[in-house]
């Protein structure tokens, strides 16, 4: 059996800030399906509900060094869902509120990347590979080369590093290579660890992984070119080797139309008719006009421009205020907005509400409840992105049969195939450019598709059948693990 200790700085149902939070939640469950022994290890931070904590277990205790200090640290353990976490506690780096954002970050997780080697020996759990997630944990596999690659009971572990979203690198300055990390010089340089003058956590993991993952095949090329390489596609051209594109899934029991509690109406593929009832109930409780025959297009996001939201901006009002001219036809739309993010784009929203109160709802605020009850009673799925490594409200979309309008890059290229008119196959809308006019036309085309309800019906099918479950994706991450540890 493979033995893989997941290092993140963040799990649902404990800690979320984004994705990161889905996919450690999730993956475990499902790598356990598939026969490997999956367990997280992250930091106990004070935010994490007390009904968790009391159920946490002491499992051990040490000193790990930070520079020239030794600082406590204590691992509790908590089986949840059938998955094994352990949690690092130490209170004068994580009894704060809130999870990242502070100036002695890199203290912080200098620290728990240090204490996850330091573990190992301490909960009788000694991995094959220890799987790192985003520049939280990019550490981990320096400091494995520097202080433990030759220590016989550590020297068959592997690293596997994942890029979650390579434009936050957590970059600081030079400094902190001794005083936090006890490492020499010979690991800062162009090939190691060195970023404009400074310390780049994210770059440690890509340097001294054994390999290198990311959340979409389309998003581990587009890395590769300096677009979207945040200045480190050189780097990762040198390793394009070692790395992969692994497409995340979500989870099928936390997004599921046919036992969501959420929602008011539950239905599955065969079942279309109950998803209107739960378009009715969504415009009964935002407020806006009861109308089975007006599509809604609903924006489930955080309100920050790489989402693509200035091209919404720009054709606003030829969307809402001109009701989508195709041709001779106007078709009349809802716009629901649920997310928060930048004050331009949250003001902007809750302005166009105030203006067209029978057309747009915006709702800036984060509510799980009201987001499933948007992906069940919405038509159409926003989501025009800049850039996007995966992606996963386009995957929850298609699981409660409202379809996205998405644009072709990262993971959203990988996951949403645009419908054709010919074959009928296809799962989506989609467009190429970042465009604000070929956005439009294809939200039109999408409008157009509506109005034939038997198409639109098989389009709503086949996106539901799309599987975009977990099961897939952990098996691509058994056989880089299995690759990883030379087992065929």
């Amino acid at each position: 059996m493979i033995k893989v200790l997941i290092a993140a700085a963040e799990a649902v149902p404990f800690a979320k800030t984004g994705g990161l939070g889905d996919v450690i939640g999730s993956l475990p469950k499902e790598l356990i399906k598939q026969g490997v022994d999956a367990r997280v290890i992250m930091p106990n931070y004070l935010d994490i509900p007390d009904g968790f904590k009391q159920k946490m277990e002491f499992k051990n205790h040490f000193f790990v060094q930070v520079g020239w200090r030794q600082q406590y640290c204590g691992i509790l353990e908590f089986v949840y869902q059938g998955v094994t976490f352990y949690f690092v506690d130490n209170e004068y780096y994580f009894k704060r509120h809130g999870y990242y954002g502070y100036h002695d970050d890199a203290e912080r997780f200098g620290f728990f990347c240090r204490a996850v080697l330091e573990s190992l020996a301490k909960i009788d759990f000694m991995p094959d590979v220890i799987h790192c997630h985003d520049w939280h944990t990019g550490m981990v596999s320096v400091l494995f080369d520097a202080h433990y690659r030759n220590v016989p009971a550590y020297n068959q572990i592997k690293t596997l590093f994942t890029i979650h979203n390579l434009r936050y690198q957590g970059v600081f300055p030079k400094e902190i290579l001794h005083d936090i990390l006890s490492l020499d010089w010979r690991y800062f340089n162009a090939e190691g660890v060195e970023f404009h003058e400074g310390v780049s956590f994210m770059k440690g993991g890509l340097a001294y992984s054994d390999m290198i993952s990311t959340v979409s095949r389309t998003y581990a090329h587009e890395i590769q070119d300096p677009f979207f390489g945040e200045e480190l596609d050189g780097f990762l051209r040198k390793r394009q080797g070692n790395l992969v594109g692994i497409v995340n899934g979500i989870d099928y029991d936390v997004y599921n139309p046919k036992n969501d509690k959420y929602i008011c109406s539950q239905y599955d593929v065969e079942h279309l008719e109950q998803k209107m009832k739960n378009k009715t109930n969504l415009q009964r409780r935002l407020g806006l006009p009861v109308r089975e025959d007006v599509p809604i297009i609903a924006l489930v996001s955080r309100l920050v421009g790489p989402k693509g939201l200035d091209l919404i901006e720009h054709m606003f009002f030829n969307l809402v205020k001109q009701a989508a001219a195709v041709g001779e036809e106007f078709y009349d739309i809802q716009l629901v907005v649920l997310g928060t993010g930048e004050a331009r784009y949250e003001n902007f929203f809750k302005y166009m509400a105030w203006q067209y109160p029978g057309k747009v709802s915006a709702n800036i605020m984060f509510d799980d409840e009201l987001a499933h009850q948007i992906y069940a009673g919405a038509d159409l799925f926003l989501m025009p992105s800049l850039y996007e490594p995966c992606g996963i409200g386009q995957l929850i979309a298609m699981r409660y049969g409202t379809l996205p309008i998405v644009r072709e890059i990262g993971g959203l290229k990988d996951t949403v195939q645009s419908y054709n008119e010919q074959t009928g196959e296809g799962n989506g809308f989609t467009f190429v450019n970042y465009n604000a006019h070929d956005m439009l036309d294809t939200i039109n085309w999408a409008l157009k598709t509506y109005q034939d309800k038997k198409v639109w019906n098989q389009v709503v099918k086949n996106a539901m059948k799309s599987d975009y479950s977990w099961q897939q994706s952990a098996i691509q991450y058994v056989n880089t693990y299995t690759k990883l540890i030379g087992q065929v």
